[in-house]
């Protein structure tokens, strides 16, 4: 057994479970709140805009997955050949790649290497990437999730030695509301709390939670509309979410755009035109709508939604290459205590 874990209690150990490593494992997800605090059972820790990545390093082979089994060995070449110089034989690890931008992450930057199958292309874009690690599942033969997360907190800071580009995520005990005041001034996303004693489920849990600064999350693109003037590609997206089954219109949005951007994924959403409205809503008309199949995911960010459930003044971020299931992106409302 790996020292940090023999000298656990007799209590702790019992939580361990003893199996094969895992290819992978389903990450858990914080569930969005309103309700801010701060609470001596609970610690707080910076929200990253960024790709959810796992590390999976089984003796000399390491793999990393985003949070639909995806590869992404070659997306971050940089961060594999780091997991492979970890002093450890087997480990799991959770984290969050991101770029930094005069100290707050950039989703847009990360964009540029997001969907990358070259590592000699992820690494000729020049976008330098870090992954913040944030929890660990597994270590040489033993499953930790079933541990308190202060434990595995613990239990990763001292097996781990850090080095860029894998960084530790620090956390704050108590003062949650006095961390989330700074995060929002320093420009950050917010901050996710998690429940000192919770376990590591594979579900979305409320003992983790989301405090966001901005608003903002995932829509499916169900259309596009033509350019005007001297703008290329494409003049702005319509965007949705799933209700009960039914395709629901949130509105259209037209900033966030680079020009290389607005020329590449045009040709993408062709591809895609079906003549049918996607939407459940039919009074959905304008001058010069395409319809495309909900395929495609995207992050965008907003001010508020409106009383008719429209987004007032929307904004691209980047698209989502690790979702892949339209039929699951909702309206996220945020849980109250």
């Amino acid at each position: 057994m790996n020292p940090f874990l023999s000298k656990l209690s007799n209590t702790l150990q019992k939580k361990l479970n003893k199996k094969k490593m895992p290819s992978f494992e389903k990450p858990m997800l914080a569930t969005l709140t309103k309700t801010y605090f701060s609470d001596a059972r609970w610690i707080f820790e910076r929200k990253f805009d960024g790709e959810r990545c796992l590390i999976f390093k089984n003796h000399g082979k390491v793999s990393l997955k985003s949070r639909n089994n995806k590869s992404l060995n070659a997306t971050y070449p940089e961060i594999m050949e780091a997991a492979k110089k970890l002093s450890i034989d087997q480990i799991i690890l959770d984290g969050e790649v991101v770029v930094l931008e005069n100290g707050a992450t950039s989703f847009e930057k990360l964009q540029q290497r997001l969907g990358l199958k070259s590592a000699q292309e992820a690494l000729e874009t020049g976008v330098k990437v870090h992954i913040y690690v944030f929890d660990i599942l597994y270590l040489d033969g033993y499953e930790l999730i079933r541990l308190p997360l202060d434990i595995r907190k613990s239990i990763l800071k001292k097996a781990v030695k850090f080095k860029d580009p894998i960084r530790y995520t620090e956390h704050i005990d108590k003062k949650g509301l006095q961390y989330f005041k700074m995060a929002c001034q320093k420009g950050w996303e917010g901050l996710i709390a998690k429940k000192r004693t919770s376990a590591y489920v594979h579900v979305r849990s409320a003992d983790w939670l989301k405090f966001k600064c901005v608003k903002g999350q995932e829509f499916v693109i169900g259309g596009y509309t033509e350019p005007e003037h001297s703008r290329t590609g494409f003049g702005s997206l319509l965007i949705g979410y799933y209700e009960e089954g039914e395709f629901q219109f949130a509105g259209k949005v037209g900033t966030g755009f680079s020009d290389t951007f607005l020329k590449k994924f045009s040709k993408k959403l062709q591809k895609f035109e079906t003549k049918k409205n996607p939407f459940a809503s039919k009074s959905i008309k304008g001058k010069g709508i395409h319809f495309v199949e909900p395929h495609f995911i995207a992050s965008i960010g907003f001010e508020e939604w409106t009383k008719n459930n429209r987004l007032r003044q929307p904004r691209f971020q980047g698209l989502r290459y690790d979702l892949d299931d339209p039929t699951k992106i909702l309206k996220e409302t945020p849980k109250t205590n």
